[in-house]
């Protein structure tokens, strides 16, 4: 069955990494795809950032799917291009049923040494760019008489970890946002949830961390990453599995919700 057929989906963040699996994970759903992604370098991280190259890797993986996929190539902290963008995406599609924000940055330092700069930068792009997206998508959400909004924030939007300070504080604003955005639109019918996934495998994120540092915290400080499961990290798939589950009519009655694929960290 395919849950989510004549459903039209954004996902920002789509080159590589969870948005692309959650592209997949949609598509083969019965989703179509509206794929966005900055696909170039952003000043102050320091690792590299998904390519055109790795957007048209999606489209095609996408495609392989039997769904149908429009890519853009577009920064969610710019709200005219993303508007832009999703107004003829929507109008080649025919509307719009699923927002996910997940488009995302991280970067690792003390708090003695964190820049201004960065500090901007990660809350310009993972909270401001998550409520730019969904100011964008709004409109279009209500003409179609309701849908779901999925934010991707992270076990740091529920926890203070060391180290990730800007991240963190990104974070925890994106889980509340959702809260607040799922109160402000029951009356439209439409659902706003978070999805709070620990350290997650093959993303390009993990390379913001710094082994330098963590190895200078000691093991009090290192515990804060650690899951009660065996495992350092989950899948996409396992976060893609959350999301599919939110946007779909499986979970018609959950809003508000943030929804930790945590292998346990924050039962610990």
């Amino acid at each position: 069955m395919q849950e989510m057929s004549g459903k039209i989906a954004l996902i920002t963040g789509a080159a590589r990494g969870q948005g692309r699996s959650h592209a997949i994970r949609l598509a083969e759903a019965g989703a179509y795809i509206i794929a966005f992604d900055i696909c170039a370098p952003v000043e102050g991280i320091d690792y590299a950032m998904a390519s055109e190259e790795d957007l048209v890797e999606t489209a095609e993986l996408v495609r392989a799917t039997g769904a149908k996929i429009l890519t853009y190539r577009v920064d969610v902290r710019n709200f005219e291009e993303m508007t832009s963008a999703l107004d003829e995406a929507v109008s080649v599609f025919g509307g719009l049923d699923v927002v996910v924000t997940n488009a995302g940055v991280l970067s690792m330092e003390r708090a003695t040494d964190i820049t201004q700069a960065i500090w901007d930068t990660i809350i310009a792009i993972n909270l401001t760019g998550t409520l730019k997206t969904i100011r964008a998508a709004l409109p279009h959400l209500v003409r179609r008489g309701g849908g779901s909004i999925v934010s991707i924030a992270s076990v740091a939007g529920l926890a203070g970890l060391p180290f990730l300070d800007a991240y963190v504080a990104s974070k925890h604003g994106v889980v509340g946002l959702a809260k607040a955005l799922a109160i402000e639109l029951a009356d439209r019918n439409i659902r706003v949830n978070a999805v709070c996934p620990t350290g997650v495998a093959d993303t390009g994120m993990q390379l913001g961390l710094r082994d330098d540092i963590l190895a200078e915290a000691g093991e009090k400080l290192q515990f804060a990453f650690k899951n009660a499961f065996k495992n350092d990290l989950v899948e996409k798939s396992d976060v893609s599995a959350a999301v599919l589950y939110l946007t779909s009519d499986s979970g018609r009655f959950i809003t508000g919700s943030a929804l930790a694929v945590d292998a346990g960290l924050l039962a610990l």
